[in-house]
C-alpha cells in the first residue's frame, strides 16, 4: 500500500468512506423496511417475514416476463402464443410467413380445422382476383369494399396517435378499411387516406349531442366526409358483451376529449347499451335513421349470446321489407380483444366466434337474407387458417385487430389499460411513442395484410376454388373428441327452436 501514489492513496480512502456510507445507508433503509413491514396490516406475508416478503411481489411482477421469454412453449400461452406471434411478425417484416421443419401445432385437437385439400388443386395462374363486394345497395352511396381481409374497430385513445396513423397509412397501402372504433373519428385516421368504418358505440363519441344522443348534424358532417364509406352500430363487444367501453381518466388527454366530446383527464365510460332502444324495432329504426340521414350503409356489431333476438330481428326485417335490413353485421368473438374490461366479462360472456359465425349466417340463410346482410367475422381472426376458416363457415368478411397490433410491433405485455405500453402502440407517453416510427410501421401493416389474404388464397387454391370467397364448409373438416373429423357442412349448428333466450328468460337447454 506504501508503494501506491498519494493521489491514489486519496482515492481508495474517498471510496472506502462512500462504501462505509453505502453499507450505512442499506443498513438504515432494511431497518425502516422492516419496522414498516411489521407494522402494516395490508400485506399477511411481508407482516409476517419482513424484508423477504418483499420479493415475493418483486417475483410476481417479474414472472410474466419470464414465462413469456423463457418457460413457456411456443404454443402455450394466451391470449396469442408465441408461435402465432412470430407468424404475424415475420409476414410483417416481408419474411412471407414461411416457416421451417414442421407444424408445432396439435392437429389432432378436439375443435381444430382442417382444409381438404384436392388432388388437383388450381393452378396458380387460373386463380381468380377477389373481387370488390358491394355493401349497402339501398343506400344512397353504397360501399364496393375491396378487400376481404380489414382492420377491425380501435378507438383514437386506447391506440396512440403514432399507432393509427401507421394503420392508416398501411391500410391505404393494402387497399383495406380502417374501423375506426367507437373512440371517434380523429385526424389520424384519415391521415394516410384509406376507407373509414366510423363506429357509433353506446356514448355516441364523435356524433353525440350536450346530452350524449345521436346529433343529426354531426353524422352528416361525419358522411360528408368521402373516406367514410359505412356506419356501424356497436351492441355489444366480444371482450365485455354488456359493458360500454373503458377509457382511464390518464387516456384522456385534451386531444382525445375534444375528439370524443368529453371532459379532460376524467375515465370515459360507456353506458352499457344503447339507451334510445330496447327491442329489435328500435333497433332497425336507428340503423335507418342513421342510413336517410348519412346515405351510407349502415349496420352493426354484437357479440353473440342470446339468439332469440337476432330472428325476431329477421322476422321484423321480412315483414317490414329487406330494404330496412342492416347493411351488415359484424359478429363479434366472446374471446375479443379490448384494451380495458372487467374479467368478469372478459372470461365468462358471449359466444366464440367459432359457434356463432356459422349460427348467425344460418339464421340469415333461413330468412332468406344472406344475400342482403354482408355478414363481418371478428375476434382472434389473425391467421390464414382463420380467416379462411371464416370466409369457409359463411363470412363476407374478416377484421383483424390485435394481428395488426402485433404488427406495429405490439408484443403482448398486457399492459394496454395502464399508458405504459412499451412499443409505443396504447400509450400517450411520448417518450414510450418514440419507438413507433409511423413510416416503419405502416410498411408492416401493409405487408401483413398482404400476406394474410396470399395466404388464404393459397388455401383457396389447395382446396381447388378460384379464390377465397369460393370456400365453402365443404372445404373444411373439423376434428371431434376422437381424433376424427366431421366435414363442417354436416355439423348442426343452429340453436334449439324453443332457445330465443330474452331477458329474464330460462337459458334453453343444449
Amino acid at each position: 500500500m506504501s508503494m501506491l501514489p498519494q493521489w491514489a492513496m486519496d482515492a481508495l480512502n474517498i471510496l472506502t468512506q462512500l462504501l462505509v456510507l453505502a453499507l450505512g445507508a442499506a443498513a438504515l433503509a432494511m431497518i425502516v423496511m422492516y419496522i414498516i413491514d411489521r407494522a402494516q396490516t395490508a400485506d399477511a406475508v411481508r407482516r409476517n417475514y419482513p424484508l423477504v416478503g418483499r420479493f415475493r411481489n418483486l417475483f410476481t411482477t417479474l414472472g410474466e416476463f419470464f414465462r413469456q421469454y423463457f418457460f413457456a412453449m411456443d404454443r402455450e400461452e394466451l391470449p396469442f402464443n408465441r408461435a402465432e406471434r412470430d407468424w404475424v411478425y415475420r409476414s410483417a417484416q416481408g419474411e412471407g410467413g414461411t416457416v421451417p421443419f414442421g407444424s408445432t401445432k396439435p392437429m389432432d385437437k378436439a375443435g381444430t380445422a382442417l382444409f381438404v385439400n384436392c388432388a388437383f388443386p388450381l393452378l396458380d395462374d387460373h386463380a381468380a382476383a377477389t373481387e370488390p363486394l358491394r355493401i349497402g345497395p339501398h343506400a344512397r352511396h353504397p360501399y364496393d369494399a375491396p378487400s376481404f381481409f380489414n382492420i377491425s374497430g380501435m378507438s383514437y385513445g386506447a391506440l396512440s396517435k403514432p399507432a393509427v396513423q401507421a394503420l392508416s397509412r398501411g391500410a391505404a397501402k393494402a387497399g383495406i378499411w380502417l374501423n375506426t372504433g367507437e373512440g371517434g373519428l380523429s385526424p389520424w385516421h384519415l391521415e394516410g387516406g384509406c376507407d373509414i368504418v366510423f363506429q357509433i358505440g353506446t356514448a355516441k363519441y364523435g356524433v353525440r349531442n350536450a346530452a350524449g344522443g345521436l346529433d343529426d348534424q354531426r353524422l352528416r358532417d361525419m358522411a360528408d366526409i368521402d373516406a367514410v364509406k359505412m356506419f356501424e352500430l356497436k351492441l355489444s363487444q366480444g371482450a365485455k358483451p354488456g359493458k360500454g367501453g373503458i377509457l382511464p381518466a390518464e387516456k384522456v388527454s385534451a386531444e382525445v376529449a375534444e375528439i370524443r366530446g368529453i371532459p379532460v383527464g376524467e375515465a370515459s365510460i360507456s353506458p352499457n347499451r344503447h339507451p334510445e332502444f330496447d327491442d329489435v324495432d328500435g333497433l332497425l329504426d336507428m340503423i335507418g335513421h342513421i342510413r336517410e340521414v348519412t346515405g351510407k350503409p349502415v349496420g352493426l356489431k354484437a357479440v353473440i349470446g342470446a339468439h332469440g333476438w337476432i330472428e325476431d330481428m329477421c322476422e321484423a326485417v321480412t315483414r317490414r321489407g329487406t330494404e330496412s335490413a342492416p347493411d351488415f353485421f359484424t359478429i363479434d368473438s366472446g374471446d375479443g380483444g379490448t384494451g380495458a374490461a372487467p374479467m368478469a366479462l372478459m372470461d365468462n360472456v358471449g359466444l366464440t366466434i367459432r359457434e356463432s359465425l356459422p349460427m348467425v349466417v344460418d339464421i340469415l340463410e333461413r330468412y332468406g337474407l344472406r344475400g342482403r346482410v354482408r355478414v363481418i367475422a371478428t375476434g382472434k381472426l389473425l391467421l390464414p387458417g382463420a380467416v379462411a376458416w371464416a370466409l369457409a363457415a359463411g363470412a363476407d368478411f374478416v377484421q383483424c385487430g390485435r394481428g395488426f397490433m402485433f404488427s406495429l410491433g405490439c408484443i403482448q405485455a398486457m399492459k394496454c389499460h395502464r399508458n405504459t405500453c412499451p412499443t409505443g402502440v396504447t400509450t400517450h407517453d411520448k417518450r414510450l411513442q418514440r419507438g413507433l416510427v409511423v413510416t416503419d410501421k405502416a410498411e408492416r401493416v401493409a405487408r401483413y395484410a398482404d400476406t394474410i389474404r396470399s395466404h388464404v388464397e393459397m388455401i383457396a387454391h389447395s382446396c381447388g376454388v378460384a379464390e377465397p370467397r369460393q370456400l365453402r364448409r365443404k372445404h373444411v373438416r373439423i376434428v371431434q373428441e376422437n381424433g376424427r373429423s366431421l366435414p363442417m357442412s354436416v355439423i348442426d349448428f343452429m340453436p334449439p327452436p324453443d332457445g330465443r333466450n330474452r331477458p329474464g328468460d330460462m337459458p334453453s337447454q343444449p
